[in-house]
């Protein structure tokens, strides 16, 4: 038997930031080996809230060079761009024909971004659940890496392929993969800077919250200087009055490598003073290397044109091959 395969994306709405790559990127890196993997650039996820088409571009090139940046291995991995195959809007639209819109209200997600939304709430914005399944469907993904917030997407892209199979298909011959979730049980949960209650995310509106995997050193200097903390002399993982505290230890033993224990006792009598430069140090370090090879990608963009092509070429290959027999199963005539 082959590898199973892996299908993931990161949407191009603004830079990645720590919380992407620790809670995502990196894990698809440390694990690529063990899979047939694609991960795209979901350009078309990106249009679900305002966004600016005069960086719509760019920044998908920048996600997609920042895979590469963060050690996504290309004799492991495909990369390719959502919007560059049109299998995913097509397939979308047959499956919108046999979800039930009831499904599409229930899910969490829809109704907190309608709220934050208000008169914003477009069609797109109930319907991307079904985009996504139709993205992951079409590659007869195996495993799909989920956090906790995409779980319901997940359940909801069964759902529809068991509907599908279903409806159109024999139990001996289906016509859809049921894919599995792929969660790992350490990946971080990176908390925002100015709230550890809150995950951090592209859509705070401060700059302050995050760190970006692009941020130069003075950047991440300022934002550590800045982020939120206590009064309490000494730091520990375990008080849940200190949400902040137990974010910014994480992230050190997150980049630092070591344990929990070692980070315990070598910061449980320090104050913030003495900690916030250890942590600033640690996080420059990290993220040099990163920064170093997406600078060397972004300059060669004949490479990441020609990486973008091939990852393209792979992935339509597949998901042209699944469309069409979605298609013939719902009794469409075929292409002459």
């Amino acid at each position: 038997m082959g590898k199973q395969r892996v299908l993931s994306g990161v949407q191009p709405t603004g830079n990645l930031h720590l919380g992407n790559y620790l809670g995502a990127i990196r894990n698809w890196v440390e694990g690529q080996s063990q899979y047939e993997n694609y991960f795209c650039v979901v350009d078309l996820h990106a249009i679900t809230a305002p966004h600016n088409p005069a960086t719509l571009a760019a920044d998908t090139y920048t996600i997609a060079a920042l895979y590469l940046a963060c050690g996504i291995d290309l004799n492991h991995s495909s990369i390719f761009i959502q919007s560059h195959i049109s299998a995913h809007s097509e397939l979308t639209w047959l499956f919108n024909c046999i979800t039930p819109i009831n499904w599409l209200e229930d899910m969490i997600q829809f109704k907190e971004k309608a709220v934050r939304q208000g008169e914003n709430v477009n069609t797109g914005l109930l319907d991307y659940p079904v985009l996504m399944a139709a993205d992951i469907l079409l590659y007869q993904a195996d495993r799909v890496p989920v956090g906790e917030d995409q779980k319901q997407h997940l359940e909801l892209t069964r759902d529809i392929a068991n509907r599908f199979n279903h409806l159109f298909c024999t139990p001996e011959q289906p016509v859809l993969k049921m894919p599995e979730p792929l969660i790992r049980k350490e990946a971080a949960r990176v908390m925002s800077l100015t709230d550890g209650t809150r995950k951090m995310s592209k859509s705070d509106p401060s700059e302050l919250s995050r760190i970006n995997l692009l941020d130069p050193p003075d950047a991440i200097t300022k934002k550590i200087k800045r982020c939120k903390t206590d009064l309490v002399r000494g730091l520990t993982f375990d008080d849940p009055d200190r949400p902040e505290c137990r974010n910014l230890l994480t992230l050190y033993m997150v980049l630092s490598g070591k344990t929990k224990e070692e980070v315990a006792a070598e910061c449980q009598d320090m104050g913030w003073g003495q900690f916030k430069p250890l942590l600033t140090e640690t996080m420059i370090a990290t993220l040099q290397p990163i920064q170093e090879k997406y600078k060397e990608v972004m300059d060669d963009r004949s490479y990441l044109e020609s990486v973008l092509r091939e990852g393209r070429q792979k992935a339509e290959a597949i998901a042209n091959d699944t469309l069409l027999k979605v298609k013939a199963a719902m009794g469409y005539s075929m292409p002459l």
